[in-house]
């Protein structure tokens, strides 16, 4: 009897402590991503009274390299990427000038017209902030890793609107196909802190619930899995293209600086040929597609793909997940019009499940549609998502998640790594079967 009470004694000291903790990074987090956003909408609403603003494209990357690679080499790329690799390879530790550099550049980068998003910066500057707290107050390395995981559950959180999904969010980027659940308090926590420190400094978020509502039929049914398949194929083209791409630009043998001068220029002539449509967040095309106000057309989702990857791969700054909001809500949208159904049901249900595919969180991407469509459309994107992650396959727009699972039995991989080490095969069996059609009927067996 004496052992189980102080078995449930140290649980509760345990749940206290993470409380406290979860709060004070909630906090920190909320007022850090409140800051952020308000110097993004100051400066973005600066550059937007000029028209030819992102003519300085080619400088600002020149400018966020430097600052980078002198100040914080660990804030380099989308935010969420190396935030992962921090705490899977130095238990969250993280450079304290990540956070001014972080914010900086993702302004700037943004502000003058790149293709990024802004949940990237949120959540690395929230797991800097964290692992800045950890190092001031000694915590152990136990510690520090799970702190750092509710920084990125926070950021993510405040900076969507989004306190549950952002929370699951922490949890689920880490691995694929496992979620730490010693850190879902602390994360759920932080997560919801944060949001309403953001709320009560005036951080206003735009949710929009689906009027439409669908009637379940067979047809419609079918419709949605197909979508799924549609929006996972999208993200597998993604990732496949951005890390094509990205490697081929790391081969030029030339400065670095040349290579941000030249994409900068690239995407100042893309913009100028196609307009500012896919520059900067793109979050006006998003709402408008959500309220059924625009329609996209089919190469607007392949556009914004491009100028993402550019802005990443040739010294912008900033996040993948808004530009795969604009992604998926735009593929959603043109694919509602091919079938003749609900244009903003299906840019709502192709926007998460963008996420779903290329950042492989389909329980984080579900509940986001809850959050930010309402219950009447939720249970159609959550089929939607998974089918978007099984159709991904094994790879990932964060290459530091570790993989946990297998998607198919079908499939030889090495579960265990990083998803940039990952090498597949398919078993002979699978193969025999694949290349059988007559007998595809056993292929599930």
């Amino acid at each position: 009897m004496n052992e189980r009470f102080e078995e449930q004694t140290t649980i509760f000291i345990s749940i206290v402590k993470w409380i406290v903790l979860a709060v004070i990074i909630g906090v920190l987090v909320g007022a850090s991503t409140t800051l952020f956003l308000k110097l993004l909408g100051w400066s973005s609403g600066f550059t937007a009274h000029f028209p030819y603003y992102f003519v300085v494209l080619p400088v600002t990357f020149l400018l966020c390299t430097f600052l980078i690679n002198y100040l914080a080499p660990q804030s380099k790329g989308h935010g969420t990427e190396k935030v992962i690799e921090a705490v899977h390879k130095r238990s969250g530790r993280m450079q304290v000038s990540v956070i001014p550099i972080k914010l900086f550049t993702t302004i700037i980068t943004i502000a003058s017209g790149g293709s990024v998003g802004k949940e990237g910066p949120s959540g690395q500057i929230g797991a800097g902030l964290a692992s800045l707290f950890s190092d001031i107050f000694r915590l152990k390395d136990g510690d520090r890793r799970k702190l750092v995981i509710c920084g990125i559950s926070a950021g993510f959180a405040a900076v969507f609107g989004t306190p549950i999904s952002g929370a699951i969010f922490g949890l689920e980027v880490l691995y694929v196909g496992a979620i730490m659940y010693d850190v879902m308090l602390p994360a759920f926590i932080s997560g919801i802190i944060a949001y309403q420190v953001c709320t009560s400094f005036g951080i206003t978020y735009f949710h929009s619930h689906i009027n439409f509502i669908p009637v379940f039929t067979n047809s419609f049914f079918l419709i949605v899995v197909l979508g799924g398949v549609v929006f996972g194929t999208v993200s597998f083209l993604f990732i496949e293209s951005f890390a094509l791409i990205e490697e081929w630009v790391k081969k030029w043998n030339v400065n670095e600086y040349i290579k941000n001068v030249v994409g900068g220029v690239a995407l100042v002539a893309l913009i100028f040929i196609f307009s500012g449509k896919y520059a900067g967040l793109g979050v006006v095309s998003i709402e408008k597609e959500l309220n059924g106000q625009e329609y996209a057309f089919w190469y607007d989702f392949l556009l914004k793909m491009l100028f993402t990857i550019i802005t990443l791969s040739f010294g912008g700054s900033g996040g993948v997940v808004t530009p795969m909001f604009f992604i998926g809500a735009a593929a959603g949208s043109f694919f509602a019009q091919l079938l003749h159904v609900d244009n903003a049901t299906f840019a709502a249900i192709g926007m998460v499940s963008l996420l779903s595919g290329a950042a492989n969180t389909p329980i984080a991407a579900s509940i986001m549609a809850l959050e930010l469509f309402g219950p009447a459309v939720a249970p159609y994107a959550a089929i939607s998502c998974v089918i978007s992650f099984l159709m991904t396959g094994h790879r990932s727009i964060y290459p530091s998640q570790i993989l946990s699972m297998k998607k198919t039995s079908n499939v030889e991989v090495n579960v265990g790594t990083e998803m940039h080490d990952i090498e597949t095969s398919i078993t002979s069996k699978a193969r025999h079967r694949l290349y059988r059609p007559w007998k595809s009927w056993k292929f599930f067996r």
